[in-house]
């Protein structure tokens, strides 16, 4: 049984900084893709980052030049680093994971429970 538990998340001022770690149970992490989306209240999913097996990363609008996706495969562990967030930033953050599927998509095979990220002026 593939598990994805999501950490990190927590209120802070705009231009701060988070990270969010998503530890991975059940399968080998480093042979699937994974990804971060969010989504606030009242809007739709929005693709936050991705990066594949072999650590190739792309990025949604939101994230470019401030967000960066990472993964440690000798721990499991797919991260989030967040830098100069903004209030928009505001919002439930989950991991997925998927051993085809691959970058910003919406059809990943497992997701996890989220992390909250709230962003304050």
């Amino acid at each position: 049984q593939v598990q994805l538990v999501e950490s990190g998340g927590g209120s802070v001022q705009a231009g701060g900084s988070l990270r969010l770690s998503c530890a991975t149970f059940g399968y080998t992490g480093s042979d699937y893709c994974m990804a971060w989306f969010r989504q606030a209240p009242g809007k739709e999913r929005e693709a936050v980052a991705a990066v594949d097996s072999d650590g190739t990363a792309s990025y949604g609008d939101c994230a470019k030049g401030r967000f960066t996706i990472s993964r440690d495969n000798a721990k499991n562990t797919l991260y989030l680093q967040m830098s100069s967030l903004k209030r928009e930033d505001t919002a439930m953050y989950y991991c997925a994971a998927d051993p085809i599927r691959c970058g910003l998509r919406y059809d990943y095979s497992y997701c996890g429970q989220g992390t909250q990220v709230t962003v304050s002026s």
